[in-house]
């Protein structure tokens, strides 16, 4: 267990001082890895998302680009018909 001076004043202490003063640092840079984290696991499933997005739009442009090419159902086919 940690025994402080029993000073009414902490402040006349520097060694203490100085140990409150790490610890409060300790504490924010606890709080900050912790805020880092949340943001990582937020910014990864962004990441999940637009992934599985982008497989989707891949499909539907490689299928729209299959239509365009058959002579069947490309542009053409659709002209002429008309």
């Amino acid at each position: 267990m940690l025994e402080f001076y029993d000073d009414d004043d902490a402040a006349t202490n520097p060694i203490e001082r100085r140990w409150f003063a790490a610890s409060a640092a300790v504490d924010a840079m606890e709080d900050e890895c912790e805020m880092l984290h949340r943001v990582m696991l937020l910014a990864e499933d962004a990441v999940r998302r637009a992934r599985i997005e982008l497989a989707e739009l891949t499909v539907l442009r490689d299928s729209l680009g299959e239509r365009l090419a058959d002579p069947e159902t490309g542009p053409a086919r659709a002209l002429s018909a008309a």
